[in-house]
């Protein structure tokens, strides 16, 4: 059954009071085969919005290779930087043309430009904003940890500090899920990304 080889992953995005942050583990696996143990999951789309993915990375390193070119290309047109809802609608509308071959990943797009921005995207398309969200096999658990301690008035360092405790609660239980994190924060003082052992 192909279902049981989908690629398992985790990823989160938390909207904190001045800026977005995006982080995800670092493992790829394929069944009950881990692949590779240094994957980077985490993608820079425009200079305000970034996103993460659970699934395929093969294709989400496609569809974010896409959607920044088409961002560039539209913002020398309008002479501005798109805002965080126009870079997920255009993401969308990529991921639902492709329905009837998906690209096989689910993705978190979080943006700061005149307030903070967190949407999630399944592999036909669907787009949901949220303060928060978590996507891939190891979801259940990191939301968990975001529904009993998230807090919209959280500052940067504590949303970092959840975001790890999240990612960490769901490498403890999803064999999928491990080998690191990764973390890309956008924020009014620019975007910032590390890697963080585990």
């Amino acid at each position: 059954m192909a279902y049981q080889y989908f690629p398992g992953a985790t990823a989160v995005g938390i909207s904190f009071n001045n800026g977005v942050l995006l982080a995800s583990e670092r493992r790829v696996s394929f069944g009950n085969f881990v692949v590779n143990k240094s994957t980077k999951k985490t993608f820079v789309i425009t200079e305000n919005v970034g996103a993460a993915c659970a699934g395929m990375v093969a294709d989400m390193n496609v569809l974010a290779r896409q959607v920044a070119a088409l961002s560039k290309i539209r913002k020398f047109e309008i002479r501005r930087d798109l805002p965080t809802n126009s870079v997920a609608k255009l993401m969308s509308v990529i991921m639902f043309e492709r329905r009837y071959f998906p690209l096989l990943t689910q993705v978190v797009v979080g943006g700061y430009d005149t307030k903070p921005q967190i949407y999630t995207l399944d592999p036909l398309g669907s787009l949901l904003p949220d303060e928060y969200a978590s996507v891939g096999s190891g979801a259940e658990m990191a939301l968990g940890v975001l529904d009993a301690q998230y807090n919209s008035k959280m500052n940067e360092e504590e949303a970092k500090n959840l975001a790890i405790k999240s990612i960490r609660s769901s490498i403890q239980r999803d064999s999928s899920s491990g080998d690191g994190i990764d973390i890309l924060i956008i924020s009014n003082r620019g975007k910032n990304e590390e890697s963080i052992k585990v």
